[in-house]
């Protein structure tokens, strides 16, 4: 049983098993108060589960694509969480979620997931049904392009204006289940740097 924390959109919490799918999932499209509401989501969404911090096998983490601030909150929310426990991190491309979701729900065939990067761009990412394992197969991505610019391909182009934390947490139960983790690295997806970077101090003189 996981906890699964997104925040590449808005902010969602769940808790999933594999077997039971997902147990309690709870959320806000908001994308500016991630720290905000963050903790209190995790607390709704085990007291909604009925389950205990001690009774997680691990958390996962959905690492975007998504902006410098808001992803970062929910890593790092993640990542305390499963520090706090003792049980291991296990991350997760964000747009895998949403493509586990479609396929679920009865999508079929070539998708294109696209999610609003801010700035005239989109986060793309494409997937072709769900593989052996039950995970979605991703053939390319996720990339940034100009908005104009978003790959013509054949299937359905999904734009996504939220990520499931849900669908976070079934990717990683279902790739822990088939000996596939680490499906990606522990390097957050950012679409650009942040805008404001740390200054080089003042220079001292003696």
């Amino acid at each position: 049983m996981l906890l699964a924390i997104d925040t590449s959109t808005g902010t969602s919490v769940a808790v999933v098993d594999h077997d039971a799918g997902v147990i309690a999932e709870v959320g806000t499209a908001d994308t500016m108060r991630h720290a905000e509401v963050v903790g209190e989501l995790i607390r709704q969404a085990l007291a909604a589960a009925g389950v205990a911090p001690a009774d997680l096998s691990g958390v996962a983490g959905g690492m975007g694509p998504g902006p410098f601030t808001g992803l970062r909150v929910g890593i790092a929310a993640a990542h305390a969480f499963a520090l706090g426990i003792r049980r291991p991190f296990v991350p997760v491309v964000s747009h895998d979620a949403v493509a586990y979701v479609w396929y679920r729900d009865g999508g079929d065939g070539p998708m294109q997931v696209v999610t609003d990067a801010r700035r005239r761009e989109f986060a793309v990412a494409a997937y072709d049904s769900f593989d052996d394992d039950g995970l979605p197969t991703r053939l390319d991505g996720p990339v940034l392009v100009p908005r104009d610019d978003v790959p013509e391909r054949r299937g359905t182009r999904v734009d996504a204006t939220t990520v499931s934390a849900g669908g976070v947490g079934m990717v990683a139960e279902l790739a822990f289940a088939a000996g596939r983790l680490p499906l990606t690295g522990e390097s957050p997806l950012y679409l650009r740097a942040p805008d404001v970077t740390p200054s080089a101090g003042k220079r001292v003189l003696r």
